[in-house]
């Protein structure tokens, strides 16, 4: 019987929410969480040890925690680790994809992880480690499981892998040569092809390539001296009573808020409604996710020619790419009309 270990943070591993995100890291000598199930999908190995750190503690203290992980592992036998899935938490992505690389490294067996598209940890380690393609939330979480369980099965047992698309994980950029199933040469499929394209025909590549939208970038400002510069945040920094009802995660409206008259948010007239933070620091002094206090510094020494009346916000928390890009085209025209030069952007 072959033995897996699994990563999870402190929420799959049912330590607690954001309260315990700066949970240390520990071990179980069992599945945890969904390393239970698992379990029922694996053949020819298990989980014996479930692996837990707080999101935060791994995020601000990676090189201590991945030693505390290390040590924490050695002396135990196991053939393949986990993480994950991950889903669209862009902290809890990156922490699956660093530990697994750094298992990788430090004990050559292989690793897998899971995650949306959207994840950042995707486009940071996709070409280091098998990331498997997963749902944006918890609720995909038993298709994600069967399809991380299915290919751990494979690379666990030294079955033949059949590429990327056939197996369900983003695309490493390794090129390889094999035969194609059907036995027919590169030529005749190629014409093949050509036929129906031609034809009008479906028809699918063979050598798919990702279309990723590229954003030019601004040209620098001639004098910040003289400019007028606005504030930007996707950290959820709202009036308390959140009047455009702003959501906490998958943003769909973004707010606009009149900050003429301030020197600095002030706690119990703004908060933060992001879902994807520990708020608390947010909520007790608004001005650490919306540097208002420190913009006004910036204006007072001349350093920026002025500071927009107003400030934009919504939560980057979940926010696809289309709703983040129809959002920001509608914010652009209030800045456009109000003729501002540059915008802070300030994220978490």
């Amino acid at each position: 019987m072959k033995k897996v270990v699994i990563f999870l943070n402190q929420f799959f591993g049912q330590v607690g929410g954001e309260d315990k995100a700066d949970y240390l890291p520990a071990i179980e000598n069992k599945p945890v969480g969904p390393a239970a199930a698992f379990n029922g999908m694996l053949y020819g190995s298990q989980i014996t040890h479930t692996v837990i750190c707080g999101d935060n503690y791994m995020a601000t203290n990676l090189d201590a925690a991945l030693e505390k992980i290390k040590k924490l592992l050695e002396g135990l036998e196991f053939d393949l680790f986990l993480t994950g899935p991950a889903f669209i938490s862009g902290r809890y992505g990156v922490n699956c994809a660093q530990i697994c690389k750094y298992i990788k490294d430090c004990f050559g067996v292989p690793v897998i992880t899971s995650m949306h598209k959207e994840n950042p940890g995707v486009e940071l380690y996709r070409q280091d480690l098998y990331v498997m393609k997963g749902g944006d939330n918890a609720r995909d979480m038993g298709e994600d499981l069967s399809r991380i369980a299915a290919f751990a099965n494979k690379l666990i047992n030294n079955e033949p892998l059949k590429g990327a698309e056939a197996e369900g994980y983003f695309g490493r950029g390794i090129l390889k040569q094999v035969f194609h199933e059907t036995g027919a040469l590169l030529a005749d499929r190629t014409v093949d092809m050509l036929v129906k394209k031609l034809t009008g025909q479906p028809y699918e590549t063979e050598m798919k390539i990702e279309e990723v939208a590229l954003v030019p970038i601004a040209a620098p400002l001639e004098d910040t001296g003289k400019a007028k510069i606005a504030l930007l945040t996707s950290g959820g920094i709202v009036p308390v009573d959140n009047p455009d009802k702003i959501q906490t995660s998958a943003a769909t409206r973004w707010g606009r808020y009149d900050i003429s008259k301030m020197d600095r948010l002030e706690p119990g007239v703004f908060k933060s409604v992001h879902g994807g933070y520990d708020k608390n620091f947010a909520n007790e002094n608004p001005n650490v996710v919306l540097p208002l206090d420190a913009a006004k510094n910036l204006e007072r020494e001349g350093k920026i020619g002025s500071l927009y009346s107003y400030f934009f916000s919504t939560t980057g928390n979940y926010t696809n790419v289309m709703e983040s890009s129809r959002m920001a085209k509608e914010m652009i025209e209030h800045l456009k009309e109000d003729e501002v030069d540059g915008v802070i952007y300030v994220s978490t």
